[in-house]
């Protein structure tokens, strides 16, 4: 080893095991090239082709996943939370018609782990898979005392195209209209602060006082919960769902007027992003059903159904809008093709979003 990576390592930063990251990453990255990709890694940028299109739109989006990779840091589990961090990214430009075409990701630690980082990546690229999306390039940091011990954070960037006469902007929406309710898989990644504070730190027993320690919160979250039928851990852990392949197939079948993924804020902020003119949506909730972990949550925090719809996606990940006279026909390319969807709501003039 040369005197400058040796004191490079006396600082703090392992140069070899970054080199041996990469190493162990090759496989997953190269796995979601394809042929529109130019290189490989380890260029200084990704290059991409763009392909054959008229007026081409470029959309992106970049996004994190939060505090719910504090669960992943108690489990010890990190094969789940990319897959997580290219779901954010990608459904949000899903909602302007975009076909994802690459995503690059950054991944930062005080102490590199390779093994880590490459699950890590592991998981963006099978997000990447599920998307469609090149994983077209990305960049590891190593910042001893920055991050405590264990510790890292990631962030993702998704570039999508659409035909500019093709995009979905909204305005096409019209009283009457339905929206198409698609479930979600849980929490996704949102809301991680209000729920480790209600159901690991404090603990699932609404009268117990103080905060637990990391061991205590290990175990509520390695607990089995009847409610549940599963562990609190596994409930919380899973991935936030990815919805390319379902718009794709409605694509072909059904004009889509609007799109919605519901993240953080719940359904009063993040519904009205796709309505234009003045328009609403009428919910009838009885229409799906709230995983149960989110019901869960709801009981154990005592929190109203208005803070719920404000918060949560309270098990509808994904929203869009079509003509009445096409809802069947949407439903039935949903369902032929294993997909769950339903008529959750009609937009109305109002102006409101009513559950």
């Amino acid at each position: 080893m040369s005197h400058s990576r040796e004191a490079y390592k006396q600082s703090g930063v392992n140069v070899e095991e970054g080199y041996k990251a990469v190493e162990m990453m090759k496989h997953f990255v190269n796995r979601t090239h394809n042929d529109k990709v130019i290189g490989g890694l380890g260029n200084f940028s990704g290059m991409m082709r763009l392909g054959q299109y008229k007026d081409p739109v470029l959309c992106s989006g970049t996004d994190g996943v939060g505090t719910k990779l504090k669960v992943a840091f108690l489990m010890d589990r990190h094969d789940t939370v990319g897959i997580d961090l290219v779901a954010m990214c990608v459904n949000d430009i899903l909602c302007q018609g975009a076909e994802p075409l690459f995503f690059l990701d950054y991944i930062a630690t005080g102490r590199l782990e390779a093994e880590k980082a490459a699950m890590l990546v592991k998981g963006v690229s099978e997000g990447c898979l599920e998307s469609g999306m090149a994983l077209l390039g990305g960049e590891t940091a190593e910042m001893p005392g920055f991050y405590p011990e264990g510790e890292y954070d990631m962030a993702g960037f998704a570039v999508g195209v659409v035909e500019k006469e093709d995009l979905i902007d909204g305005l096409k929406i019209s009283v009457g209209d339905v929206v198409i309710g698609l479930p979600s898989t849980g929490f996704h990644s949102n809301g991680y602060s209000l729920v480790r504070k209600t159901l690991i730190e404090s603990g699932s027993d609404s009268s117990t006082e103080g905060t637990k320690s990391e061991s205590e919160e290990e175990d509520r979250l390695n607990a089995f919960v009847p409610e549940l039928g599963e562990t609190l851990g596994e409930a919380l852990l899973r991935s936030t769902k990815i919805y390319v392949k379902e718009v794709a197939a409605l694509k072909t079948k059904v004009e889509l007027l609007g799109m919605c993924h519901i993240t953080g804020g719940g359904f009063y902020e993040n519904v009205p992003r796709m309505l234009k003119n003045g328009m609403g949506v009428t919910f009838d909730d009885s229409k799906w059903e709230v995983p149960a972990v989110v019901k869960y949550l709801q009981d154990k925090a005592g929190l109203s159904k208005e803070e719920m719809y404000g918060t949560f996606n309270m098990g509808i990940g994904f929203m869009i809008v079509v003509k009445p006279e096409q809802a069947a026909l949407a439903l039935s390319t949903l369902h032929e093709q294993g997909f769950k969807g339903q008529v959750i709501g009609a937009i109305n003039g109002d102006g409101q979003v009513t559950v």
